[in-house]
């Protein structure tokens, strides 16, 4: 029997809990309390040029943008959820402030760090990028084009008109910091302008930087492969980074397949293959700009194309090819079976559909684990959402046999 009201009690235990982590994460992982964070590899294994749980070659340590945009995200998600309960506890209401401006200084962060002239942003790539701070204070973006540029984006929140007159001590906290704080919004989205619908946005990114970002998300000879984002650019393949440490060279390529190295037990891989946790949250990100710009705000896809659409009409296209992973194309190829030809063609498990950790960057083979239905399974939610804008799916490059061994 469903129940006509929604299970508060549940959601402030967990809230509780959330809260216990987040405190963690602001006393341990912010070195110089600016609000940067230094969390470790943050389950993105070995996407960087170092292990970034350990202690680095160059001493010192890195100012992560996606540890720094993670807890971006984290404060709009507990700033969310503390709105919901204030509905029913206006102690809550004080406890979305404080989200709100601990949020607000995580975000003026992104963009000026103390008094450098360093900053997560590059204005030169127009793209987010790790900082290396030396024992010597001295700090030198990373310049990897990785997924670590691209979570900045999960950091987004709409607040619809009706909220800020539901919450009238939020909206004085709210509007107090407008005007009195007015340097925070220099390198954020405008809290001030009014979108559509008369929301307001929360973003680390701002529509500008939005538009560079995916300048590059959106390029298929960069992020955007025929089956989702790639972790990290394909641009590497032909320009490795490469940074020299007492006369030893650490770098990353672009790997679309399996690890090349041992790192992390050499079966898991973020640099270049497609992980659906980070896909579907680039979706979601997407879908809330949109909220916010609405039709008129549009961007080039893919890149070079000369086509410009909206950012759902970016969101749902990025699903497609995301779903295109486990159908069937007209030659009766699934892209998740790569070479196998039992799973392709027996028609005893040719239907025997497989929630692989990841994919292959170019051909959407399962790789990893193939049991992974806490996060791949995610493509449910991507079918549930466009399945009224179903469309057949474009036929997948065919793996030749080689790649039989990487789906087992």
């Amino acid at each position: 029997m469903f129940c006509d009201r929604g299970d508060t009690d549940f959601l402030e235990r967990v809230f509780q809990k959330l809260l216990l982590n987040f405190t963690w994460w602001v006393n341990r992982k912010d070195n110089d309390g600016n609000n940067v964070f230094q969390g470790g590899f943050l389950g993105l294994d070995n996407i960087g040029i170092f292990d970034r749980s350990s202690e680095l070659p160059t001493g010192g340590y890195l100012e992560q943008s996606d540890g720094t945009s993670w807890m971006g995200m984290y404060c709009l998600n507990m700033l969310v959820i503390a709105l919901e309960l204030a509905k029913t506890n206006s102690v809550y209401e004080d406890i979305a402030s404080k989200f709100f401006e601990h949020f607000l200084y995580i975000a003026d962060a992104m963009n000026h760090i103390g008094e450098t002239n360093i900053h997560l942003w590059d204005d030169t790539d127009k793209f987010f990028y790790d900082v290396l701070h030396s024992p010597h204070n001295e700090r030198h973006h990373l310049k990897v084009r990785s997924m670590v540029g691209l979570v900045p984006l999960f950091a987004v929140e709409t607040l619809e008109a009706n909220i800020l007159q539901a919450f009238p001590g939020f909206r004085k906290r709210f509007e107090w910091f407008i005007k009195n704080r007015p340097h925070l919004q220099e390198n954020i989205a405008s809290l001030e302008t009014t979108g559509s619908g008369s929301r307001r946005l929360l973003a680390i990114v701002s529509p500008e930087k939005l538009k560079l970002i995916l300048q590059k998300m959106l390029d298929e000879t960069e992020f955007l492969s025929p089956c989702g984002i790639r972790s990290v650019s394909r641009f590497h393949a032909e320009h490795p980074y490469i940074f020299e440490v007492d006369g030893q060279q650490h770098s990353v390529n672009y790997e679309p397949a399996e690890s090349t190295s041992g790192m992390f037990g050499g079966n898991s891989n973020w640099r270049g293959p497609i992980w659906f946790p980070m896909n579907y949250l680039i979706i979601e990100s997407l879908e809330k700009f949109h909220q916010y710009l609405g039709d008129d705000f549009k961007v080039e896809y893919p890149t070079g194309s000369g086509e410009f659409i909206t950012l759902k009409a970016v969101a749902t296209e990025l699903s497609h090819r995301l779903m295109s992973i486990f159908l069937r194309s007209e030659a009766g190829y699934r892209p998740v079976h790569g070479g196998n030809s039992l799973f392709q063609s027996n028609p005893h498990w040719r239907d025997l559909i497989l929630f692989y950790e990841y994919f292959n960057g170019d051909n959407g083979a399962g790789l990893g684990a193939n049991h992974q239905t806490g996060w791949t399974g995610l493509v449910a939610s991507l079918i549930y959402s466009c399945g009224s804008m179903y469309r057949s799916c474009q036929v997948l490059p065919q793996p030749d046999k080689s790649d039989a061994a990487i789906v087992s």
